[in-house]
């Protein structure tokens, strides 16, 4: 995957033009080994910024916030049986849900991949 065709949130997640979602490799590092991934329902309307689903490590459970408004079109659900996709292939194989995106214009508010690569410079944690 083109990572300069994605655009990243603040809470580390990505959407491809195609409305794919998922972790960047960044957080993916963070939470460590995934055991679970819960997803949102295929049909349910998400909301940009809003909660659509949780990832679960060894360490704690952190919430999947969609980047983008729109209706939830798929799902991977290969997560099911491998949640160690998003460790291994996280913008690849790893991709979490699929959004059919309601307003594009959303994704300008979003950082591309090298915007995305000077924040975290500057986070801390």
């Amino acid at each position: 995957m083109d990572l300069n065709q994605l655009k990243f949130n603040e809470s580390h997640e990505w959407v491809a033009p195609d409305g794919k979602v998922g972790i960047s490799d960044h957080a993916q590092k963070e939470i460590t080994d995934v055991v679970f991934v819960e997803l949102p329902t295929i049909g349910k309307a998400v909301v940009k910024g809003a909660e659509a689903g949780t990832v679960e490590s060894v360490k704690a459970a952190f919430p999947i916030y969609t980047p983008v408004s729109g209706k939830v079109a798929a799902v991977n659900s290969a997560l099911a049986k491998d949640p160690a996709l998003v460790n291994q292939s996280p913008y690849e194989n790893g991709w979490m849900f699929q959004v059919e995106i309601s307003d594009r214009k959303e994704l300008d508010s979003l950082m591309t991949h090298e915007k995305y690569q000077e924040f975290l410079k500057t986070e801390t944690h």
